[in-house]
């Protein structure tokens, strides 16, 4: 089989590499893999992309995100955490069917695509996991993914019970069938909701079976006050402390949110190498808090930024959340805070970093995965140019729709503004006809 070559060409190349050097010229791309950055001899090639003025970054990589949820936008504004779980997010969630997550993920898939991002880390709901990987399968994104486990809890609604064996044999079925699909792009990951939902039984066998297949656990922790208290009460100690008492504090571990983390808490998560997720969109709608996050960076934890899920934020934007984690910590901690470099590595090589890939993708160098990204910065809001450094342009002032062709693992998904691999206005179209169907269902 002749391998298939893509050149871009002529651009302005942010590489995130150690240095976050920013160079002027072409990338070669063969097959799956970039094999040359810089000056390159154009040879036989199946596809040019011309680049002049256009800015290249790795793929953004999003460390939080829930697909299942994003049917549900705008259908749970304005509550704290628990309220919005109990009342509004579970009962949706459990009314979904295998037809209705599928078209929730490709919907987030999509929004996901458009503004450049080209991995997450998703949790997805108790049923109809399948359905999901089916749609990152065909959709090109890549994920690492799972089911949600939850054998306990108060106020659970009868469509999101399940007792540990179930969860754990519908876990394991999935990993078996879905981790290391579609040429090692989707990779399967152990997701218990978090400590309230979970039973330490449950817990305990997903320690074990994480090392036995060495797959990583995305949870919750710690994002809410209420939250912590609840399981003070019911396991004698706070979330981190917990979680490292039965042994799942590893570098597999993935926790997203760790809005109030004491310093225990985050000496466990920095000596550990727990990875952690930052979701300031969600974290300020939810009125959760502002996470550590500065103070977690300066003590060399692993940190990436997640837009969470869409009803809690209500987009999966990697600019809007870079905007706020660049801006809500400098109250705090000065302007120099989480300045403009930091954030983009969070979203790029951090996020790959959390989500173990760091070998693989989160920067442009040769020998890595084509994950790549491709701005039009050419516009009233990010102009002028000159002497601007590129990367402030990226952070502060760049959008979404500044983003026209997204590759991933070499194969472009996206190209001026048109996506490749999803039909957008079959998606639209079955999104409200499946939010009907599930909205019927809460009601009777």
């Amino acid at each position: 089989m002749m391998d298939l070559r893509i050149l871009i060409k002529d651009a302005e190349i942010v590489t995130m590499n150690e240095r976050n050097d920013v160079i002027y010229g072409d990338i070669l791309v063969e097959n799956d893999r970039i094999v040359a950055v810089g000056t390159v001899e154009q040879g036989h090639v199946d596809k040019v992309i011309p680049a002049r003025g256009k800015t290249v970054i790795p793929g953004f990589v999003q460390t939080h995100i829930h697909l299942c949820q994003t049917l549900f936008r705008g259908q749970a504004d304005d509550l704290e955490l628990l309220d919005w779980l109990k009342t509004k997010i579970w009962p949706l969630e459990a009314c979904h069917d295998a037809e209705s997550i599928y078209y929730s993920a490709l919907l987030g898939i999509g929004e996901l695509i458009q503004s450049g991002t080209t991995t997450i880390i998703d949790m997805e709901t108790v049923h109809h996991t399948d359905s999901a990987f089916q749609a990152m399968a065909e959709s090109g994104i890549r994920a690492l993914s799972g089911k949600v486990m939850m054998d306990d809890g108060e106020d659970v609604p009868p469509g999101l019970k399940e007792t540990t064996e179930e969860s754990i044999r519908e876990s394991v079925d999935l990993l078996e069938k879905w981790n290391l699909a579609a040429n090692g792009r989707i990779r399967y990951a152990f997701c218990p909701r978090f400590v309230l939902s979970c039973t330490e039984d449950l817990l305990v066998q997903v320690r074990d079976l994480s090392e036995k297949y060495n797959v990583h656990v995305h949870t919750h922790a710690s994002e809410n006050r209420k939250e912590i208290t609840l399981v003070e009460q019911s396991r004698g100690m706070r979330n981190v402390v917990y979680l490292d008492r039965i042994g799942l504090t590893n570098p597999r571990l993935i926790l997203a949110h760790c809005v109030w983390l004491d310093e225990e808490e985050m000496r466990i998560v920095r000596d550990k190498g727990v990875k952690v997720a930052h979701c300031p969109g969600s974290n300020l709608k939810l009125a959760s808090g502002i996470a550590p996050v500065p103070q977690m960076m300066s003590t060399a934890c692993h940190v990436g930024l997640g837009a969470d899920g869409a009803p809690c934020n209500n987009n999966l934007d990697i600019f809007h959340e870079m905007r706020l984690a660049a801006l809500i910590h400098k109250v705090d901690h000065g302007p120099t805070a989480m300045n403009a470099a930091s954030v983009l590595r969070m979203a790029t090589i951090g996020g790959a970093e959390v989500a173990g890939l760091a070998h693989e993708i989160g920067s442009i160098e040769v020998g890595k995965k084509a994950d790549i990204c491709i701005l039009d910065l050419n516009d009233f809001h990010t102009y002028p140019s000159v002497g601007v450094d590129p990367i402030s342009r990226v952070v502060y002032s760049a959008t979404r729709s500044d983003v026209v062709t997204t590759i991933i693992d070499g194969r472009i998904v996206m190209e001026d503004r048109e996506l490749k691999t999803i039909d957008k206005e079959t998606v639209l179209r079955e999104a409200n006809r499946s939010l009907r169907r599930v909205l019927e269902r809460v009601i009777g």
